[in-house]
């Protein structure tokens, strides 16, 4: 291990993860001082309670929101909401089903289907000040393969995405990736009980991605070829995007996540030399996730590349906890929400302060809804010196959601990225399907959002009444 790595780890470690340290000067020294300022605000202030932050939306889309944050603060619509989509489907069909979706949850939540669609919203966001990271809805679990054929058109989808993220560029343009759509899950998860008995060399598949002709241990010939299709799949969209649009790869289940970061890991030794481009997601919800940064941590250090993590709670709750029950294995879940946020600010902090010491070789995304780690990282930030606007360290949230938290990030000077899906009504509905049954906790317990929503709608009705009364 380097010896600038091990002091890192070793503090990342010992102090407590909450990070109630003295704050440190941008020189490292501790100071008593009053607690740090974000622009004349102090950041144990920063509370994300301005509704001032919707006043750049439109009346029409204040009412969307709350309309659409009312429906999903019911527990069985958003529990039921795939079966409800299919049944209104059927009984009004695919013309009438898409008028009743399109100017309300589709809208809320998809940037749009053609071109024109996604460069106004792109140029809304840069309007507020976020940028755009573009997310093509698909993805696969267990049984829903389709053959290489669907690989090779999903990888036509993601090489647009990579060109769209590009021509209608923010600064430092992102977009997400599943690698689920360009290889089978199924390969996904015997690779991963693979890796669990012996060990694959990132070289070894940095030469398959390139054309090499290799055969990988403990797989059938047919399975060796789609590996090396899927990994020439990978490394197409690492080539588009190379030096252009930073790619973040999504977690998935725990049941193929070590196969992802093998693959993950594998274009970031290709791709990542000189800066990072591919990026890779931890999950803190899981229990290992403390042990799965910290070896990505060292792998870049030994693999000599740069290393981009983005950092999520995580979403597959409920079927991580029923897997596990089914298949008699210990839950990998984190005992309770507490532990979870523990998790997520002590690994907050691991990220923090590599990035304060090399923010050229380490770089994070802050992907969370949740205020009080936002308020964690931007406190950390401040007494580490990391500079708001030096890309090393970015904030992001869903489009439609939470932009009490990225609007007044944004006016503060941070980095904001909002996750904006595209696509047909019918290509998105299962991503939306799936988002509101993974995100139903964070869906449910959006009461301030809407509580902000309707004081500004009460400002805009209180100042219309007195204009009228004005003019009268």
């Amino acid at each position: 291990m380097s010896s600038v790595l091990r002091p890192v780890l070793h503090r990342a470690s010992s102090v407590r993860l909450l990070g109630t340290t003295a704050p440190r000067t941008a020189n490292g020294s501790q100071s008593a001082a009053t607690p740090p300022k974000v622009d004349g605000i102090l950041h144990d202030k920063l509370a994300f309670e301005d509704p001032g932050a919707f006043r750049v939306k439109t009346l029409g889309e204040l009412l969307r929101s709350l309309g659409v944050f009312q429906l999903c603060s019911f527990p069985v619509l958003v529990n039921n909401c795939g079966k409800l989509m299919s049944v209104a489907r059927s009984l009004l069909g695919k013309r009438g089903f898409s008028l009743v979706l399109r100017p309300s949850i589709y809208a809320q939540f998809v940037a749009g289907e053609s071109e024109a669609e996604i460069a106004v919203a792109m140029e809304k966001m840069r309007s507020l000040g976020l940028r755009t990271m573009l997310a093509v809805p698909i993805e696969e679990d267990l049984g829903e393969s389709t053959g290489e054929r669907r690989y090779d058109d999903n990888l036509e989808a993601m090489l647009e995405c990579v060109r769209l993220s590009h021509s209608n560029a923010c600064a430092d343009p992102m977009m997400q990736l599943k690698i689920t759509a360009l290889l089978s899950a199924e390969l996904c998860v015997k690779l991963s009980s693979l890796l669990a008995k012996e060990q694959y060399d990132l070289a070894q598949l940095v030469r398959a991605m390139e054309g090499e002709s290799v055969h990988f241990p403990g797989l059938t010939e047919s399975e060796n070829t789609h590996f090396l299709y899927g990994l020439r799949r990978l490394h197409k969209v690492g080539e588009a995007s190379f030096r252009k649009v930073r790619v973040l790869v999504d977690a998935e289940y725990t049941y193929m996540n070590p196969a992802l970061s093998l693959v993950t890991m594998a274009m970031m030794k290709k791709f990542n030399q000189a800066g990072a481009w591919i990026w890779n997601t931890y999950q803190c919800y899981l229990k290992e996730s403390r042990s799965l940064l910290l070896d990505a941590i060292r792998q870049s250090v030994s693999q000599s590349f740069c290393l981009g993590v983005k950092l999520v709670r995580g979403a597959y709750m409920d079927k991580e906890r029923k897997l596990a029950a089914k298949d008699g294995r210990p839950d990998p879940v984190q005992p309770s929400w507490e532990d979870t946020n523990r998790s997520y600010n002590g690994l907050l902090d691991v990220m923090l302060e590599l990035i304060s010491r090399n923010p050229e070789r380490y770089r994070l995304i802050v992907a969370t809804h949740n205020e009080e780690s936002v308020r964690h990282a931007v406190s950390r930030m401040l007494q580490l010196g990391i500079d708001r606007q030096g890309g090393a360290v970015c904030f992001g949230q869903l489009l439609g959601m939470c932009d009490h938290v990225s609007l007044t990030l944004a006016q503060h000077g941070f980095a904001v990225y909002k996750s904006v899906p595209y696509g047909s009504v019918d290509d998105t509905v299962p991503y939306l399907v799936r988002r509101a049954q993974e995100n139903r906790t964070v869906l449910q317990g959006i009461r301030k959002e809407r509580d902000l929503l309707r004081r500004e709608m009460r400002r805009r009705l209180k100042e219309g009444l007195l204009g009228s009364a004005k003019r009268g």
